[in-house]
């Protein structure tokens, strides 16, 4: 397939994500909060921006969303649950619907829990989610606005994604999520073998993402979760965890 995601590093831990059909140059670009660093990475894949994807409403994922529209002439598409708090939106959106991009759509997926109003964007050609800050590698996002419930509803829905699904997640929190990971499930030796080449990676300086629905899906917690109390148990007590 011709349909591929490219890490753009923001901020401080935070991943943009450049979506390029290789075929016809087409772009699109996933929760652009740096205008800068956005129009660097669209410039360098050839200069024209179709698409811009926003999963959530927070500032470190919208923030140069504006901007890149004035600069490229590009779509804003988000949720239309949502639109009071996003950029205005060209193409507001909600589960189920499809977004046309180059000669591909993606699939719209409601992913509450990290923000009530959080969407996830599906490609089956890549197969890739963007999923913002609903799911990590070895972990999930905090639990802002939503319930255990939604949330572990959420992860169902990823969880039955195509297995070699690429994951394409907001933030590097993967060597965090896997000392909490640990924590909780020491003796997954998938785990553990994930945990060393995490920190083999780090320590050279490398990025974690994306990753394979495939391994995740033996390896974190939150996708190993059986029922929504257990999942509400595992994000408490990340939240307060100090590893």
């Amino acid at each position: 397939m011709t349909l591929t995601a490219h890490t753009v590093p923001m901020l401080s831990d935070n991943y943009a994500w450049l979506l390029r059909d290789d075929a016809t140059g087409a772009l699109a670009f996933v929760d652009p909060a740096d205008a800068e660093a956005a129009a660097a990475a669209v410039d360098a894949h050839g200069g024209k921006l179709d698409l811009i994807l926003l999963t959530h409403h927070h500032d470190d994922h919208i923030a140069g969303a504006d901007a890149l529209r004035r600069r490229y002439g590009a779509k804003i598409v988000g949720a239309a649950a949502d639109a009071h708090r996003l950029p205005r939106l060209d193409i507001a959106v909600a589960e189920g619907d499809r977004v046309t991009f180059s000669t591909y759509e993606g699939q719209v997926i409601d992913t509450p829990g990290h923000t009530v109003g959080h969407i996830s964007y599906f490609f089956p050609d890549g197969p890739i989610l963007f999923c913002g800050d609903t799911m990590f590698s070895l972990g999930c996002g905090r639990m802002f606005e939503g319930t255990a419930e939604q949330f572990f509803a959420s992860f169902r829905k990823i969880a039955a994604l195509p297995p070699q699904t690429l994951i394409c997640a907001g933030h590097e929190y993967t060597q965090s999520n896997a000392r909490f990971a640990l924590s909780v499930d020491p003796d997954n030796s998938r785990l553990r073998a994930k945990a060393a080449e995490v920190d083999r990676m780090r320590a050279a300086g490398q990025q974690t993402l994306p990753v394979r629905l495939a391994d995740e899906l033996m390896v974190n917690p939150y996708l190993l979760a059986q029922d929504a109390p257990s999942f509400g148990r595992l994000r408490s007590m990340k939240d307060s965890f100090k590893g």
